[in-house]
């Protein structure tokens, strides 16, 4: 492996300190982050229950990217593990492999409670994750309503483990004693805002099919945010799925900070290589493509006919309809201090050809004047093409792929499901409530992408054999 840079080795949360001047050193960011805490608690019915653990989960394993001074869990967590990820054989086995540590938080700490009902506060910051059917959010703890009962789309408690672990890092990050007082979350049926997340829509299925079929494209922050989401979905036999893997990067220590299935054990690996590990271990069949993506190459008719892109380039984003898949969605995420939280998905092919929507490569703000890094240059510490090169890279946090992933899966179930895809759905999650969602032009009901049945290990070749039609 060639030697990291300081850029290599940045955690891309932190540097939203440096971005806005809050610190003045990355010394002084990493040790703002490093004091940031959190814990969650469960208890005895929801510990036995897959989907609450689901929930429990992804907020352990956001969260601990995100509050480096340390992820608290308190509850029965001897409860034998139900959901379908190879994190060990009980609840505590698995929150320790994602970084948890067993106990009680600080009373001063944010608290999410997993799921239950209603109950007395225990922390300045406290709130509870709310899922049903197809939509997920969070609730003040002490908030008597709750979202209509349905059965869960396993997407569902993902979306509200993300929503809380934002809900808490902007009251840790901000103080305002606003966030966590307020009922926030969506439907991923029915993502824009003419039904409230609390209640069901109408047409809102029990989840039958499952993509089988799939094409990822780019496995850092995102892509493993897809991996992650396909890998809580209930497959009755994972052999089934087949899934390509297309990346050429090697994991850093800042892929850690907002990529979910990377730890420190992986530095130094090519993505695509722990990924398909990660993805083997579930139970899915893998190929690895380690070529960039562009439009020098065709897809065959034999492979994958939906991709599922997480790349942040606009020159591969260009190619995006020209290599022969028959739908594309892509997320994008904000890059910026000021947009970290800010998601715009598109479904392809769309009325707009994508070298039209990405029409060159975006422009970076220039930070290099700020006072963190120009203590690093003047310090010595970095060079001036090492301070550009710190400068130019994104701020993320984990919790926004793993809504934006929520998003970008329920657009493939939902066609599964003879729902409408949506052209492009564009949400911040500093104001889940006022996204926008535009339903596509195009049906996609006659697409072939390949689907299993969720009660049976059959793998079907026509969507129209089994299941209802657009």
């Amino acid at each position: 492996m060639t030697s990291l840079t300081a850029a290599d080795n940045l955690h891309r949360l932190v540097k939203e300190a440096l971005d806005s001047g809050a610190a003045k050193s990355l010394a002084e960011a990493d040790v703002m982050y490093r004091n940031f805490r959190v814990g969650f608690s469960i208890s005895e019915a929801e510990a036995s229950d897959s989907h609450h653990q689901a929930a429990l989960l992804t907020g352990v394993a956001l969260a601990q990217r995100v509050f480096l001074g340390g992820v608290r869990v308190s509850g029965p967590l001897c409860a034998p593990l139900s959901v379908p990820l190879p994190l060990g054989t009980t609840l505590a086995e698995a929150v320790a492999a994602l970084g948890g540590l067993v106990g009680v938080q600080n009373a001063s700490d944010p608290l999410i409670t997993i799921g239950g009902p209603r109950q007395p506060h225990h922390s300045v910051f406290h709130i509870r994750t709310a899922f049903a059917g197809w939509r997920g959010g969070i609730l003040p703890v002490h908030a008597e309503i709750a979202p209509a009962a349905a059965p869960v789309m396993p997407l569902s408690p993902m979306l509200s483990a993300a929503l809380a672990v934002s809900e808490a890092f902007s009251f840790t990050r901000s103080q305002n004693r606003a966030f966590g007082r307020r009922s926030l979350g969506l439907s991923l049926w029915c993502p824009s805002t003419e039904v409230h997340w609390l209640d069901s829509a109408d047409n809102e299925p029990e989840l039958s099919y499952l993509p089988s079929r799939l094409w990822l494209i780019g496995l850092g922050h995102l892509g493993q945010a897809y991996l992650w989401g396909l890998g809580l979905l209930p497959y009755p036999s994972p052999s089934m799925v087949s899934l390509v893997l297309q990346d050429i990067d090697i994991i850093t220590p800042s892929t850690q900070s907002t990529s979910i299935l990377t730890d420190a054990g992986l530095v130094g690996q090519k993505k695509t290589r722990a990924m398909a590990a990660w993805a083997e271990q579930r139970g899915f069949c893998t190929v690895i493509q380690e070529r960039p993506f562009g439009g020098d190459f065709q897809r065959q008719t034999y492979e994958p006919a939906v991709a599922l892109c997480g790349i942040d380039n606009a020159l591969g984003r260009r190619a995006l309809d020209k290599v022969g898949f028959d739908m594309v969605v892509e997320a994008g995420i904000g890059r910026g201090y000021q947009d970290f939280r800010a998601i715009r998905l598109h479904t392809l092919p769309g009325t707009r050809p994508a070298d039209t929507i990405w029409k060159a490569a975006e422009s970076e703000q220039n930070l290099e004047q700020r006072p963190a890094y120009q203590k690093l240059l003047a310090d010595g510490e970095l060079d001036r093409c090492g301070v550009t090169l710190l400068a130019g890279k994104a701020v993320g946090a984990p919790f926004v792929g793993a809504t934006a992933a929520c998003l970008a899966l329920s657009e493939i179930l939902r066609v599964l499901h003879g729902g409408s895809a949506h052209q492009t759905i564009e949400l911040d999650l500093q104001g889940v409530e006022h996204r926008s969602a535009i339903q596509h032009p195009y049906d996609f009901s006659r697409l072939n992408p390949g689907f299993v049945n969720v009660s049976c290990s059959e793998r079907l070749t026509s969507p129209n054999m089994c299941r209802p039609s657009g």
